[in-house]
Parts: structure tokens; C-alpha cells; sequence
């Protein structure tokens, strides 16, 4: 058994505003002006399972878990540098892009996309992402 503890120059990041993690992993950790957030899946905080309704309605469940996590850690939609974003289904791209343009409105981080095996959970889709902490 490992006794290695967090190095003080990271901040563990939690919510109660998006599902606590499923493994042993936090939702986001500060380093310096960095926030980098874990993975984001779908699912409904208030039950702690995934969102009914396909990958439209996991994706828009994922980033408002998303963005829950980054106000929690101090920062916002409008700072984060880089995303990448985990398909079950290169198929669901385009119906994903059109949920993600319409959350990050004008706002256009660098992102990766790619269709995974599979996802926890048998997830459609899950997305990470590091933010700014600067003002």
C-alpha cells in the first residue's frame, strides 16, 4: 500500500454541484494558475447515475457537471485552454458540437475529439478539460 500523500503546491478540488468521482481520483487539481479537471461524464448529481436521453442530453449533463467543477475551483467557461472529448460514437460528433458550440458560445478552446473503446459507466460521451486561474 502506497503512503504517498498530495505534494502541497496541489489543491484538491470538489463539489457537491457535480458527481464526486467514481474511482479513486478528484474532480479538479490547482497547480499554480492552472485548473486541470478530470474527467466530466453525464451524469445527474442529485442520483449519481447517467442522464436518460442519448448522447445529446449526457454531453449537456457533462458540461454543466463541467462547469460546476471549474466555478469550484475558481474558474470559469471563458478561461479554459484545452478540452478533449471522449466518444463512444464518432457518429455523435456532429450532434455534439452543436451542444458544445452552444456552451462555450463565443469562446473556442483548443480541443481534441476521439472515439474510445468504451467509457465508465457505458458512458456516450466525457470530456476534461485545463482552465486558467488568472484574473
Amino acid at each position: 500500500m502506497s503512503s504517498t500523500n498530495t505534494h502541497p503546491s496541489l489543491s484538491l478540488v470538489s463539489t457537491s454541484n457535480a458527481p464526486a468521482a467514481v474511482g479513486p481520483y478528484t474532480q479538479a487539481i490547482k497547480l499554480g494558475d492552472l485548473l486541470f479537471l478530470s474527467g466530466s461524464l453525464g451524469i445527474d448529481p442529485a442520483v449519481g447515475k447517467l442522464v436518460d436521453g442519448g448522447v445529446e442530453a449526457q454531453a449537456e449533463q457533462a458540461l454543466k457537471n463541467l462547469k460546476a467543477v471549474l466555478e469550484a475551483g475558481g474558474s470559469e467557461l471563458g478561461k479554459v485552454v484545452k478540452t478533449t472529448v471522449f466518444l463512444a460514437s464518432m457518429d455523435d460528433f456532429v450532434p455534439v458540437n452543436t451542444i458544445y458550440a452552444k456552451f462555450f458560445g463565443n469562446h473556442k478552446p483548443a480541443r481534441s475529439a476521439v472515439q474510445v473503446a468504451r467509457l465508465p459507466l457505458n458512458a456516450l460521451f466525457e470530456i476534461e478539460c485545463i482552465a486558467s486561474l488568472k484574473d
